[in-house]
């Protein structure tokens, strides 16, 4: 993607210019960002997707000020009538189980992939929807089916309702007004309020990018750092033989506080720890996720990642599906371009080394890859 193009996407703004103008800092309303959209799974698609044990998906029901929230598996019979107004189906991750959902995606690849979550498809009856909220996140709403009224603002007031299973704002002040048909889009900021309520039968993308806390990121990086310390080092224990009698057994002893801290120092001795750990959490399948072992590498003349794969890459290494291998020279550069583009062509691969399609025979025996004629 050429980041200094006019995209309609965007609205005719490059995505260079979405990036210093809008990301992170205000709305962007799109009118026929794609035009002639339409849903691209059907509603019976939909609803078998979310009655799947491995889909994540959730049933919110609106009744006056009353609301119910009910999570999957959501089998069809335990939908309401399609005629029974205020009843919404969210279904996460779409473009982990649909290949048309995942192409979708790769319109949005303008940002970093550490930052892409998924696709969530909002399947609403007339007037349904989740209420106004806030996320911590980016989003892009794209309108899919029907219409949908939305009323966003930038909210100081952040306080919830009690009583109820959602987390919806008790005094939400709108500040604009919109409606969207199939093919608009919607850019909406970390915690940018918004409320969206289904005008007829409708269906709504949401392109989600997530943004890790500090203190979740904090324990997933060191639970990360102590195992691959552990790995180099071995799993010392404290040892004490020295340690006289006291009369001040609630005291930590110092060189206890000494083991600590050169424990830490261990974790961290390797200076590009840091970054192993980052990409192997970056790139870690969801736990509802996974692959179907046993492809053939015999067929690799060309090869495409399985839409489930997450693989990023940064100056020393790849790191794919939780894993990172070391690589420099030739090799790093063609998976760098697995990882940028998701697919390598014949002529790619032709040039790799024995190295690199000995890595890339296993990642498709694993399924992580396939041959590009079988393109998932």
């Amino acid at each position: 993607m050429n980041a200094a193009e006019p995209s309609p996407l965007l609205g005719g703004l490059s995505p260079r210019q979405f990036m210093s103008r809008y990301w992170q800092k205000k709305p962007l309303l799109v009118r026929g960002a794609i035009p002639g959209f339409a849903p691209l799974l059907s509603r019976a698609e939909l609803f078998a997707l979310a009655a799947r044990d491995e889909v994540e998906s959730r049933l919110v029901v609106r009744s006056g000020g009353d609301w119910t929230l009910r999570r999957g598996p959501i089998s069809r019979r335990g939908l309401p009538p399609l005629a029974q107004r205020g009843w919404t189906l969210l279904v996460q991750g779409a473009d982990l189980h649909h290949p048309a959902a995942h192409e979708l995606l790769g319109q949005f690849r303008f940002v970093p992939q550490a930052r892409l979550d998924d696709l969530m498809i909002s399947y609403a009856s007339d007037g349904g929807g989740v209420g106004p909220h806030f996320d911590s996140y980016d989003v892009f709403l794209l309108q899919a089916q029907g219409r949908r009224h939305w009323r966003i603002g930038r909210q100081k007031d952040l306080t919830l309702r009690t009583g109820v299973p959602l987390k919806i704002l008790a005094h939400f002040e709108p500040e604009a007004h919109y409606v969207l048909e199939p093919g608009d889009l919607l850019y909406l900021p970390p915690r940018y309020a918004h409320d969206g309520a289904a005008q007829g039968e409708c269906q709504t993308y949401s392109i989600g990018f997530r943004s890790p806390g500090r203190g979740e990121l904090a324990r997933e990086l060191l639970q990360r750092l102590s195992d691959h310390a552990a790995e180099r080092t071995g799993d010392a224990v404290y040892r004490d033989p020295a340690q006289p009698a006291t009369s001040a057994p609630g005291a930590v002893p110092p060189p206890l506080q000494h083991f600590a801290r050169a424990a830490l120092h261990a974790a961290l001795k390797d200076p590009l720890a840091l970054h192993r750990a980052l990409g192997e959490y970056l790139t870690e399948p969801k736990a509802s996720v996974w692959f179907e072992a046993g492809g053939s590498a015999a067929a690799l003349r060309g090869a495409v990642l399985d839409r489930r794969t997450r693989m990023m890459y940064d100056r020393h290494h790849i790191y794919i599906n939780g894993e990172s291998h070391s690589a420099s020279g030739g090799d790093a550069a063609l998976l760098r371009r697995l990882a940028d583009q998701r697919s390598l062509g014949r002529l790619e691969l032709a040039g790799s080394s024995k190295a690199a399609k000995s890595l890339l025979a296993s990642w498709c025996e694993a399924g992580w890859i396939h041959a590009m004629e079988a393109k998932r």
